[in-house]
């Protein structure tokens, strides 16, 4: 009965966590993207938000905490309230920095691009995952991964070179080209670091479970998001923010 109930919850996580994950990829975009077309110009905060929401991972770190705290046996020792170790912080530190970083190119692109034309690009990710993740974690190519890159890529080009539809009046053709490679770079970052993450958890010297992967996306967003505050202090956002409040 146990494992019937924890295959019900496992399949229950995977399925908000999939919902939130696939209403975050739509909205994001299009919230973003209708900031930039209303006169919006601060990049830095644009990427902030992306990941400032980490805080509420501490929901259902609770959750779990307490699940763990009432299911203890007498003779156990008491429930740890942190499971992650140094060597997997620091290792999830560094891939939140790159994901800070990530998050601003992407913001930059976006601000330059239509939205339609930035997901295509962005829709290339498949193929920099597949390829880094088969220099790093040994995943091997499929012919309907194979497939999947090449139409996607070529989709992603195409529109690309010949999508302006609602390009912001007076952007220039160096500008909307260097939108292109920025969002094509973020695409290729973001898709060295999924399997950078998967190539974290095998090289983690502890059981891999709910818990410690949320420990590790809360570690990975707080560092993006703290990255993303440097730039905004370096380029004085806080103070436009501040005058556009009062």
């Amino acid at each position: 009965m146990d494992a019937q109930v924890s295959n019900t919850t496992r399949k229950a996580l995977l399925a908000l966590n999939c919902g939130l994950l696939g209403i975050g990829n739509c909205g994001g975009p299009l919230l973003m993207r209708l900031y930039f077309l209303h006169g919006g110009k601060r990049v830095w905060l644009s990427s902030f938000l992306e990941t400032a929401g980490f805080p509420i991972v501490l929901l259902p770190l609770s959750v779990t905490y307490l699940r763990r705290r009432n299911t203890l046996s007498p003779s156990s020792t008491a429930t740890e309230v942190i499971s992650i170790r140094w060597p997997l912080f620091t290792a999830s530190a560094v891939i939140g920095v790159l994901t800070g970083l990530d998050d601003y190119i992407y913001a930059y692109g976006l601000a330059r691009l239509p939205v339609s034309t930035s997901s295509l690009i962005i829709a290339t990710q498949l193929a920099f995952t597949a390829g880094f993740a088969f220099l790093l974690v040994r995943q091997r190519f499929t012919s309907y991964s194979i497939n999947a890159v090449v139409l996607l890529s070529i989709g992603a080009v195409v529109l690309a070179l010949h999508t302006t539809g609602d390009r912001p009046e007076g952007e220039s053709d160096r500008e909307y080209v260097l939108g292109f490679i920025l969002t094509l770079g973020a695409s290729a970052l973001y898709g060295f670091i999924l399997p950078l993450v998967e190539l974290t958890y095998k090289k983690a010297k502890q059981v891999i479970s709910y818990t410690l992967v949320m420990e590790i996306q809360m570690v990975m967003s707080f560092f993006a998001t703290g990255f993303c505050i440097v730039g905004m202090l370096i380029n004085n956002d806080f103070k436009v923010t501040s005058s556009h409040v009062t």
